[in-house]
């Protein structure tokens, strides 16, 4: 039988490979697709940051791209393919 010490450590190394597989960004792994140009784009600091930037020169509060309808999010996605540069 392995002593408590050795269950402590494992249970401290499970919680640390944990957390850097938390902290190393899954909301890059985020991919949506968009139809109009039948590309992909991973949702990351970068496109929220663009988004962000959308909507402010749209004058409207901010509110995920999910939950916007179909329509919106498609104009997002046109303007965004005309703004590459927009989440620098």
């Amino acid at each position: 039988m392995r002593e408590p010490r050795n269950y402590r450590l494992s249970l401290i190394v499970a919680a640390t490979m944990a957390g850097t597989v938390l902290a190393s960004g899954c909301a890059a792994r985020v991919r949506l697709y968009d139809a109009d140009h039948q590309d992909y784009h991973r949702w990351d600091d970068r496109e929220d940051r663009a988004y962000h930037r959308y909507m402010t020169e749209r004058h409207q509060d901010y509110r995920p791209l999910s939950q916007l309808n179909a329509d919106d999010q498609r104009d997002y996605w046109r303007w965004r393919h005309t703004h590459e540069d927009a989440g620098n």
